[in-house]
């Protein structure tokens, strides 16, 4: 820790530091803010480090990102931010790296894909702060009731490719189940979605030198397959994809409505209070063969506001073990470090008995190419235009190829 470094310039007397922090609202009522979290954290790093003080802010996630956008413009930029994004403060020369922060141990902590998703040029700006990977839900009783499950199966469903994927949805469409596949390619979230697709067609998008790579032969495979075989045959409810939010999926979900979904951590607990059992596998791939899954980190980034050292103390704080494991409990979220996923690989029963299946895709997943400034601006395309590719008649190559020229050209060619 960087206590061991001698004593620091303005911690005594009258030059005591207030470093200021601003975080996103996990919660989703009064009750289970984030807010008391950041109370407590504040509170017990204060008392083990006099002199500085911490005043944290916590808005919700529909805000949070505006808000640290404007204080940067206003020159107000906060010591640390907890948000969405940090790659155009990166490149905008705006952060400390986390060499510059962090003591060894807290920066060797970090699980290594997202250690990595958080870099620009090779430093890392980006602190992973929790992570979540996604699974394939499906309701046991629908596909019981279809003849997919064995009344008495043992182990539950465990489909490997999309043709298994294809032919439960069959059986289940037969049974008259409203919405065999949900597949929200809404504006929501339709990103996400759209990368778990294109993960398990074996693509992404980018390519092995992190060049975007979104028109790719087996990306047009990927979305051909959705438009012909899921789609077209009716397999996707009464919604039109790119009209179908990720939220109005997993309520349709926890009503009964919906045999399979892909989901996050999240739903189990909405799944759960409305009595809904159901069970959780790796999505199926083209082929049967496996491919890495879909990860998703939030992030923690220090702006040079010339508080670099406390800052610092503030993060190898956050990131101890003790402090991560009670806002990933909380949540049912994954730690984004290898202590606080061991803390939770090592625990049982309750929802961190049901976490360790997300747990277990985490260390292979691949994330969001955030380390690009352009990826703002590609992710909004992505949520506007991708569910035309799978209407009826859709064309998937004109619209994965028109995705791939603005990205490309936002990301100066690449």
């Amino acid at each position: 820790m960087l206590t061991g470094c001698g004593s620091l310039p303005g911690l005594s007397g009258d030059n005591e530091v207030t470093l200021r922090v601003v975080a996103a609202d996990y919660g989703d009522n009064p009750q289970n803010t984030s807010k008391g979290y950041w109370k407590d954290l504040a509170a017990g790093f204060e008392e083990d480090h006099p002199g500085i003080k911490v005043d944290v802010s916590v808005y919700s996630w529909s805000e949070v990102d505006a808000k640290v956008a404007a204080m940067v413009k206003a020159g107000k930029a906060p010591d640390i931010a907890q948000i969405g994004a940090y790659a155009d403060y990166a490149e905008a020369d705006k952060l400390y790296t986390a060499e510059e922060l962090l003591s060894v141990q807290t920066e060797a902590d970090f699980l290594a894909p997202l250690a990595d998703a958080g870099k620009v040029k090779g430093d890392q700006y980006g602190m992973p702060f929790v992570a979540s990977t996604r699974l394939l839900f499906y309701n046991e009783k629908l596909l019981t009731d279809a003849g997919v499950l064995g009344k008495d199966a043992k182990g539950g469903w465990q489909p490997k490719s999309w043709a298994e994927l294809e032919a439960a949805a069959k059986k289940l469409k037969a049974a008259n189940v409203q919405t065999p596949f949900a597949l929200p390619l809404g504006r929501e979230e339709a990103q996400a979605e759209t990368m778990m697709w294109l993960l398990s067609g074996g693509g992404g998008y980018t390519d092995n030198e992190e060049s975007y790579a979104i028109d790719s032969a087996e990306n047009v495979k990927t979305f051909e397959y959705l438009r012909d075989k899921l789609v077209g045959q009716g397999l996707t409810g009464p919604t039109e994809p790119g009209k179908l939010n990720r939220q109005d999926a997993f309520d349709a979900f926890t009503r009964g409505e919906v045999g399979m979904l892909n989901g996050h951590p999240t739903l189990m607990k909405q799944a759960a209070a409305k009595g809904v059992k159901f069970g959780m596998v790796a999505m199926p791939t083209a082929d049967g063969t496996e491919h890495p899954t879909m990860g998703v980190a939030d992030w923690v980034m220090a702006f040079k506001n010339g508080h670099r050292k406390e800052s610092g103390k503030f993060l190898d704080y956050l990131y101890e073990s003790k402090n991560v494991t009670a806002f990933t409990n909380k949540y049912d979220l994954l730690p984004a470090t290898t202590s606080g996923y061991r803390a939770v690989e090592g625990s049982a029963g309750g929802s961190s008995a049901q976490l360790r299946t997300f747990l277990t895709a985490l260390p292979n997943s691949r994330l969001y190419p955030a380390g690009k400034k352009s990826w703002a601006g590609v992710s909004e395309d992505v949520k506007t235009k991708i569910g035309k590719a799978v209407q009826p008649g859709g064309q998937p190559e004109k619209v994965l190829e028109d995705i791939a020229a603005s990205a490309r050209a936002q990301d100066g060619g690449r």
